[in-house]
Formats: C-alpha cells, sequence, structure tokens
C-alpha cells in the first residue's frame, strides 16, 4: 500500500514538471491568465488520484493532457496574430502619463491607487510625479519609464561609448569542473589549471565557485574561504 502510494506521488510528480515544462519557461508573476488559470487546474487534477488509490491513474492523466494541448494550442495561437493574442492575453494598459493617474483606465482594469504605489515602491519609485508612462501589462506587472531629469545617469550621457559586456560561464562549482564551459569557450583544461595554480590551488576540489568573467579570467572562491 505506501509503496504504492509513494510510486503514485513520485508519477504524478513528474507529470506536473513535464507539464509546466512543456508550458514554458514563464515564472509564476509572468504568467498570462489562461496560463495561471491552466497551471492551478493541472496542480489540482494531480492531487486527486493520490487521495484515492482506487481511481484509474490513466484516467486522472487525460484532463492533465486536454489542458497542456489546449494551453500550447492558446500559446501557438497568440504568436501568430496581434489580433488574436489581445483576444486571449488582453492589451497593455497606460495608468500613469506624465506624472498623472488615468482614472478612467485604473477604474476599467479595476486596479486601485494602493496597487499601483506597491508596484511603485518594487520599482524603487517614492513619487508617482517622477514617472513619464506606468504601463500595465498583460500579466499584471507595472512597467514604468522615468522622467528623463529623473533616471539614473547613463555613459551615453556623458559622451561615453563603453566596451560591450560579455557573459561570465561558470567553470567550477563545488569542486566540480562544467566541461561544457570549457567547450562552448573552446579553452583546454590546462589553461584552467595553470590559472588556477595562480591561486594557489591544485584540485579542483579545494574550488567552491569559479567563473569566467569578460575578460577571460577566472576569478574563484575556495571553499571554506567566507563561511559566514
Amino acid at each position: 500500500m505506501i509503496p504504492q502510494i509513494i510510486a503514485r506521488t513520485v508519477f504524478m510528480y513528474l507529470v506536473i514538471i513535464i507539464s509546466m515544462r512543456l508550458m514554458g519557461k514563464r515564472q509564476i508573476g509572468q504568467l498570462q491568465p489562461f496560463e495561471f488559470a491552466i497551471a492551478v487546474m493541472i496542480s489540482d487534477l494531480a492531487v486527486m488520484p493520490l487521495s484515492d488509490n482506487s481511481k484509474n491513474l490513466l484516467h486522472d492523466l487525460i484532463p492533465i493532457i486536454v489542458l497542456v494541448i489546449c494551453q500550447v494550442l492558446l500559446s501557438f495561437l497568440s504568436i501568430k496574430g496581434v489580433r488574436i493574442r489581445e483576444i486571449i492575453c488582453g492589451k497593455p494598459m497606460l495608468l500613469i502619463r506624465d506624472g498623472k493617474l488615468l482614472e478612467k483606465n485604473m477604474k476599467r482594469e479595476m486596479y486601485t491607487i494602493n496597487d499601483l504605489t506597491e508596484q511603485l515602491r518594487f520599482n524603487s519609485i517614492q513619487s508617482v510625479g517622477d514617472v513619464e508612462y506606468g504601463i500595465l501589462e498583460t500579466n499584471g506587472q507595472l512597467s514604468v519609464f522615468l522622467k528623463s531629469g529623473k533616471r539614473p545617469a547613463t555613459p551615453e550621457d556623458f559622451g561615453l561609448n563603453p566596451s560591450h559586456e560579455k557573459f561570465c560561464h561558470d567553470i567550477i562549482i563545488d569542486g566540480k569542473l562544467i566541461g561544457r564551459t570549457l567547450e562552448r569557450l573552446h579553452i583546454k583544461r590546462e589553461w584552467v589549471d595553470q590559472a588556477l595554480k595562480e591561486y594557489g590551488v591544485n584540485d579542483y576540489k579545494q574550488v567552491f565557485y569559479a567563473y569566467i568573467d569578460n575578460n577571460m579570467k577566472i576569478q574563484m572562491q575556495k571553499k571554506g574561504e567566507y563561511l559566514e
């Protein structure tokens, strides 16, 4: 009995993981309304066979498969055209213009002033008057564009043209060398070994974390070097 419950639980857990993977890589806060509804329904359906072992597991999988197919179809349709996407997901709504709240649009979206000021605080903005445009996106997030005099200065403001940033790449994680990084950057293990020797390290197991920065130099932290 207990092994059967464990097996069913692990199986349904894998079903949920695979279903969510098929639905894409969005975070919960980035889900469209129809995606969130499907995610909740799949979670509820997955629990049902765990509470009743007498049910046929295949019968419980069918609704989950149907929901995943519906989600994939709706996502495909939303990619195909702007009009279809607006019907399925809705349209972004302008809530702030030139530091002023657009009351009619806020009522249409049932968006309160408290909701708006909370979102502004999440964006480290204290005053509505600092905002040039505030747009409520279809996933419920508020996109904010500050007035030119309130936004942080950029290198372009000072006539500077800094070099392009490059990705940093993990090379050692908890004592394990990341082989795919060697392949991606076309570097050899000997180059890594030589760079580690400059830190006084002769064994990967001594390394807690190391990465290759945008100047193609290895930055490293030894195990036990910073415990707190």
